[in-house]
C-alpha cells in the first residue's frame, strides 16, 4: 500500500471494535506466580481476595486459561463515548527527524481523564455497581487514575475515595479538582486519617509519599468500611486485561492497512498501559506466530525492571496487601519527588515481570530531563502536549528512529501515547526554567528497599 493511502489518523468502524478483552496469560507457558497471603504465605484464594476486591474482578485476576473474556454491553456502550482511539502516523515527526522509519502512536488522551486509565476504571466501577456496593477506594500517583475512576464512579452513582500521593496532590491542584468535580473525596497520602498513614508519617516525617503508601491507606479504608471494595489502576492482571482494548484496537488498525510493526514501545510504571498496548502482539510472539522487539521504558529514578529484583514482595508500603512475585525495588522504596508522573511504583506487574524475565521484552530507563526534551520536541512537531509518563515512550521512539537514520533501515515503530500533559504544567515549568534535576538512585539508595524484601522461597 502506498504512503498516500495511509491516513494520518486510522480509526476503526464501530463494527470493527473489539467485543472481548484478550488475556495474555492464557498463552504464557510460564504463568505469573500466584499472589500470596502475607500471614500464611500460601496462594490467595478467591474468598480471601473477595474481602478486598469485587467478586467478578477476583475471577478475572485468577483466570490464567481463558484467552478471551467478553466485554459487557454496558461497558461497550461507555467505550463508544471516546473509543476507538486514533492510531496516528507521525508524518511530521518522521520528516523533522529525517528518518526512514515509520512512526505510529496510539493516542489515549481523547477523554476528560486525559489518559488510558478510563478503560479499566469503567470496568471496575461496573462490576462494583453490579455487586451492589456503595463505593470504592483507590490511590493515585499523577492523578490520571483517580480522575478516571471518579468519572466512572459518577457514571454509576458510586462513592469514590481517593488517596493521592502527597507530592502530586501539591503539584497538581487542578487534577485534584477534576476528581472533586466528579464527586470524589481526595486525601493527600500519607495522611493522618488512617492507622497505616500515621505509622508511615511517624517513620518518615515529611515524606512526599509513594504509591505504595497510598495503596496501604486505600486498602485499610476499603476493608474497614461496609459496602466498599478497593480498586487499582495498574499492576493487577485484571487491569492488564481491561487495557488490552488498546492493543487490540491498534492491531486491528494496523492489519487493516497491512502494516506490521518491528518495534513496540510503552512507558512502564505498574504496567497497565504497556501491558494493554503489547498484549495481542505478545500473544503472537508467545504462540510463535510473529516476532516483535518490545521495549518497556521506565524512569531512571524508579528503575524496577532495569535495576530491581525478581522476587516476592509486598504490593504496598504498609505491608497489608498480598505478596506478588515481580520486579521490585522493595516496598519500602520511596522514589524522589520527580516529575515521572505515575511511573513511581516500586514494583511491576507480575505478568510483565514474568514476560521480561523470560526474555520476551526488554527494558530501558531514561532520565527525566531527556524525557522532557523529547516531550517538548514532540509537542512542537506533532501538536500534542504529552503527559510525562507518555514522554518516556516518546524518548525511546525518537532514539530508535534516529538509529534507523544512521543505518538506513525502514523499521516501523509503534508507541503508546498514554495521555495529555495539561495538568503537568508545574513539571513543564521547571523544565522550561532550567531547574529540573535528574536523579538516579545509587546502589546504596536501593539497598534498604532490597533488605526489606520478605524471605519467601516459593
Amino acid at each position: 500500500m502506498s504512503e498516500k493511502q495511509i491516513p494520518y489518523k486510522i480509526y476503526l468502524e464501530e463494527s470493527e471494535m473489539p467485543k472481548q478483552w484478550y488475556n495474555v496469560r492464557a498463552d504464557m507457558k510460564n504463568k505469573p506466580a500466584p499472589l500470596l497471603n502475607p500471614a500464611t504465605l500460601e496462594p490467595m484464594t478467591a474468598q480471601e481476595l473477595g474481602a478486598v476486591f469485587c467478586d467478578e474482578l477476583v475471577q478475572q485476576e485468577l483466570n490464567d486459561t481463558d484467552r478471551f473474556i467478553d466485554i459487557p454491553q454496558e461497558i461497550q456502550n461507555f467505550y463508544r463515548m471516546y473509543r476507538p482511539a486514533p492510531l496516528v502516523r507521525a508524518y511530521c515527526l518522521e520528516k523533522k527527524l529525517g528518518t526512514p522509519a515509520k512512526i505510529y502512536y496510539k493516542f489515549e488522551g481523547n477523554n476528560t481523564s486525559g489518559s488510558h486509565k478510563l478503560n479499566s476504571a469503567i470496568a471496575q466501577a461496573y462490576y462494583a455497581k453490579k455487586q451492589g456496593l456503595k463505593g470504592v477506594t483507590t490511590e493515585t500517583g499523577a492523578g490520571q487514575w483517580g480522575t478516571a475512576l471518579s468519572m466512572a464512579c459518577s457514571y454509576f452513582d458510586l462513592d469514590c475515595k481517593v488517596f493521592m500521593v502527597k507530592v502530586s496532590y501539591e503539584q497538581k491542584p487542578f487534577r485534584r479538582e477534576v476528581m472533586r468535580t466528579y464527586g470524589a473525596s481526595v486525601t493527600p497520602s500519607p495522611s493522618t486519617t488512617t492507622e497505616v498513614g500515621k505509622k508511615i508519617l511517624a517513620e518518615h516525617p515529611g515524606t512526599t509519599g509513594s504509591l505504595g503508601c497510598a495503596i496501604s491507606e486505600a486498602v485499610e479504608v476499603a476493608v474497614s468500611t461496609e459496602g466498599y471494595r478497593y480498586v487499582l489502576g495498574s499492576v493487577l492482571n485484571q487491569v492488564l486485561l481491561h487495557q488490552s482494548i488498546i492493543g487490540m484496537e491498534t492491531k486491528i488498525a494496523l492489519d487493516k492497512y497491512g502494516i506490521k510493526p518491528d518495534i513496540i514501545i510503552g512507558c512502564a510504571g505498574g504496567g497497565s498501559n504497556l501491558g494493554g498496548l503489547i498484549s495481542p502482539f505478545m500473544g503472537e510472539k508467545l504462540r510463535g506466530e510473529a516476532d516483535y522487539q518490545i521495549i518497556a521504558v521506565e524512569p531512571a529514578s524508579c528503575p524496577s525492571l532495569t535495576r530491581g529484583k525478581f522476587a516476592y514482595d509486598f504490593c504496598d508500603t504498609g505491608k497489608v496487601c498480598p505478596l506478588a512475585k515481580m520486579y521490585t525495588l522493595g516496598s519500602g522504596f520511596i522514589p524522589s519527588a520527580n516529575h515521572a508522573g505515575g511511573l513511581r511504583y516500586h514494583g511491576m506487574s507480575s505478568t510483565l515481570s514474568q514476560l521480561y524475565d523470560d526474555g520476551f521484552m526488554e527494558a530501558r530507563s531514561v532520565e527525566q530531563t531527556a524525557v522532557f526534551e523529547a516531550a517538548q520536541q514532540f509537542a512542537r512537531i506533532e501538536g500534542i502536549l504529552p503527559a510525562p509518563e507518555s514522554s518516556h515512550a516518546i524518548k525511546v521512539a525518537i532514539d530508535e528512529a534516529l538509529k534507523c537514520k544512521e543505518t538506513g533501515e525502514e523499521k516501523t515503530i509503534v508507541f503508546g501515547l498514554t495521555g495529555t500533559g495539561y495538568f503537568d504544567m508545574v513539571a513543564y515549568q521547571k523544565f522550561n526554567d532550567g531547574v529540573m534535576m535528574d536523579y538516579i538512585p545509587t546502589d546504596e539508595d536501593l539497598k534498604p528497599g532490597f533488605d526489606s524484601l520478605p524471605n519467601v522461597n516459593k
